[in-house]
């Protein structure tokens, strides 16, 4: 772990959170919760190997890729973590008992054996509060400016877990009102009858993993949703393009099945991200 109390150990230049395209005039929102492995240097290596840092337990491979292009096909915002959720878990509630996880899925994370409410409080202060309040800020100035917004949180999920396959290549899950989310189910499968689709898989609202998706979703009562791509889908270039195009299509016909007026609206480089493949 190295020594917390070195100023050269807890020197970090980098922020915590990053906001891509914040002024995007599209309809939607895009978070990354988990899109970085990165551990600032005050936690050093939370006792991991350089093997463990870079596995899934640490962040959601490809899902900011996605997200990246996504912004770039529908002119959206995107708002994602630079820490690792092994620091502490930007889509937990701040009471969640694996806010700042001791154990990732078999595997231990001694550095946060023992944590301390010191250290807690600092890891709130110093990733989760400024992860949250750069939604915010994203959220309120689009409401100031009378944008519409659909809020979507970008994750990825890994194909096996605790030795269990996961079938689905991508996962919905929904918020509490759950219209726009099954749109975009409809909307994929119109284009695939046959894509295997979890509907609140691998995780649900129960599983409380939904915490970004209801602050800041149900919270300010925009439509809402939650999409999990399984991680070996978009490890590659050509994976994430085929994925990022796919959604722009889907998550804009959605849009349109709900409000069929919205697509009167839809700016030019909108449409080429709906209508392109």
């Amino acid at each position: 772990m190295g020594d917390q109390d070195s100023p050269r150990q807890n020197a970090d230049l980098v922020a915590p959170v990053r906001t891509v395209n914040a002024d995007g005039k599209g309809p939607f929102a895009i978070v990354v919760d988990h899109a970085s492995n990165r551990i600032p240097p005050r936690w050093g290596d939370l006792g991991l190997s350089p093997s463990e840092r870079i596995r899934h337990i640490a962040w959601d491979p490809g899902s900011l890729a996605v997200s990246l292009r996504l912004s770039e096909l529908l002119d959206a915002p995107v708002v994602h973590s630079t820490v690792s959720r092994l620091v502490i878990d930007c889509n937990r509630d701040v009471d969640a008992p694996d806010l700042v996880p001791t154990t990732s899925e078999l595997t231990d994370i001694p550095g946060n054996a023992g944590l301390t409410e010191d250290d807690r409080r600092w890891r709130l202060a110093s990733a989760h509060t400024p992860f949250h309040s750069a939604i915010d800020r994203v959220l309120d100035a689009r409401q100031s400016a009378g944008l519409p917004t659909i809020l979507v949180c970008m994750h990825s999920f890994t194909p096996t877990y605790k030795g269990k396959a996961r079938p689905w290549p991508i996962g919905l899950i929904h918020a509490r009102d759950e219209s726009y989310t099954a749109a975009l189910r409809d909307a994929l499968l119109r284009e695939d009858a046959d894509l295997n689709i979890g509907w609140n898989e691998p995780y649900s609202a129960l599983n409380g993993v939904t915490y970004t998706l209801e602050h800041h979703g149900d919270g300010r009562g925009l439509d809402a949703t939650m999409i999990e791509i399984r991680h070996d889908e978009i490890l590659e270039p050509s994976g994430v393009a085929r994925w990022a195009e796919r959604l722009a299509r889907c998550l804009t016909a959605a849009r349109v099945a709900l409000w069929p007026d919205a697509a009167r609206h839809l700016t030019t480089g909108q449409h080429k991200g709906a209508m392109n493949g």
